[in-house]
């Protein structure tokens, strides 16, 4: 049952980021008791084929509100697929966005977020302050350590070369965090991308927008040994929500 439930709910995954609340509603009651990470993963899936968001600031952070599916970047994408996984419906998870995407909590005056200014802005910060999971980077398999950033002298991530080695260890719904190259950063920063792992049919796929902020892209699904081989950065570091 729950194989059809997610092929019924998939097929109209390219149009699914403009549902109405009413239909995210539906589904999210459908889902509730599906795992957190089966319900991260889905949720994930549900804006393949989503434009990437050109603007450098994002458009929700521009525009000062919660929802802003039309375009998204990929720190956007976690954002959204989380708190509609652990929402019980639309309100609930704009609930939830107001915890998870700010060091404290965001604040809405006439409709609109007030103080988008205390966000993460950063992924390092996202993955250490446990609002988005467990971090299980040292549990996956042999960490490195690497130059750290932005306070922080060292952090431990799986190399690029070793992450075919963990992968059948990663659940669907696990958030992984891309490290940049010390010698490629431009302000300390030490992650660079992030996605979403979905496990289907013994392969493990990363759900992520994937784009430039000058370039386009858009949301999708692609096996995480592929874009492993092929990514930019020297390794990952992964939560996971429980």
């Amino acid at each position: 049952m729950r194989k059809l439930l997610y092929v019924l709910f998939l097929l109209p995954s390219v149009a699914a980021a403009f549902m109405p609340d009413d239909e995210i509603a539906i589904l999210q009651r459908t889902s509730a008791g599906w795992s957190t990470g089966e319900r991260i993963a889905f949720w994930a899936e549900q804006f393949i084929g989503i434009p990437y968001d050109p603007d450098p600031l994002g458009e929700y952070v521009r525009n000062n509100v919660v929802v802003a599916d039309e375009r998204i970047d990929c720190m956007y994408h976690a954002f959204r697929s989380v708190e509609l996984a652990l929402g019980k419906d639309p309100a609930d998870s704009i609930t939830v966005a107001l915890d998870k995407r700010f060091h404290g909590r965001g604040l809405i005056e006439g409709g609109k977020i007030s103080n988008y200014g205390e966000r993460f802005r950063y992924g390092e910060d996202m993955l250490e302050s446990g609002k988005w999971g467990r971090e299980i980077t040292t549990e996956l398999g042999d960490p490195v350590i690497i130059k750290g950033g932005r306070g922080r002298p060292r952090i431990a991530m799986i190399r690029r070369q070793d992450i075919p080695k963990i992968m059948d260890k990663l659940q669907s719904g696990d958030l992984v965090f891309f490290v940049k190259d010390p010698k490629k950063r431009v302000s300390g920063e030490i992650i660079g991308h992030l996605g979403i792992i979905k496990n289907e049919a013994e392969i493990t796929y990363l759900v992520s927008a994937f784009g430039r902020k000058n370039r386009g892209g858009t949301v999708r699904k692609i096996p995480l040994s592929e874009y492993g081989r092929e990514m930019p950065f020297v390794g990952i570091r992964v939560s996971r929500l429980e």
